[in-house]
């Protein structure tokens, strides 16, 4: 498996936001750390992607601080083409 980790720091969420997060029932919307507003549509898209892709999507996040996103995909087999 690859992994791929995405951090950052700002606003952060709670761990009610973080357990609907990926949630396609649930409408969020929160402002950002330059006080953008966001929905959370593309992380349902992400979602979807590394869902299609047998891997995982997982996030841990405190309020005020930031967030990490921690996405494992399989890793594709290299092949090698000689000439």
């Amino acid at each position: 498996m690859m992994e791929i980790v995405i951090s950052y720091s700002g606003v952060g969420m709670s761990q009610e936001t973080v357990e609907i997060l990926f949630s396609e029932r649930e409408n969020i919307t929160s402002r950002g750390t330059q006080n953008e507003t966001g929905a959370g549509l593309g992380m349902m898209l992400i979602d979807h992607f590394v869902n299609r892709h047998d891997g995982t999507i997982s996030v841990k996040s405190k309020e005020g601080i930031g967030s990490s996103f921690y996405i494992r995909i399989p890793q594709p087999e290299l092949v090698v083409i000689k000439g």
